[in-house]
C-alpha cells in the first residue's frame, strides 16, 4: 500500500552519507554550488525517470538516490473523531 511508505533521499558527498525527507529538505542544508546540481534541474532529472528506472543522478561532486521508505501505520498523535 502506497501510504505506508514515504520518499527518502540518500545524499553521498565526499564519502559522507547523509538522509533527507525530500529533495527541498536536503537543499535546506546543501547549496546547488555544494551539490553541483539546483533543486529545479534535479526535480526535473527525476520527474523524467520512469518509476522502474533506479532513481540514481550522479555528477562528480556526489551521488543522490531517491527512494521509499516504509513506515509503519500509527494512530499516535491523532485526535480521537467524536461518533455522531
Amino acid at each position: 500500500m502506497e501510504e505506508n511508505y514515504r520518499t527518502i533521499i540518500h545524499l553521498e558527498i565526499n564519502g559522507i552519507h547523509e538522509y533527507f525527507g525530500s529533495p527541498s529538505s536536503m537543499y535546506d542544508k546543501h547549496t546547488a554550488e555544494e551539490l553541483g546540481i539546483s533543486k529545479a534541474s534535479l526535480n526535473n532529472y527525476f520527474s523524467k525517470l520512469s518509476e522502474d528506472a533506479p532513481q540514481i543522478y550522479e555528477n562528480k561532486i556526489c551521488t543522490i538516490r531517491k527512494g521509499k521508505m516504509y513506515v509503519k501505520p500509527t494512530t499516535r498523535g491523532r485526535k480521537k473523531q467524536e461518533s455522531e
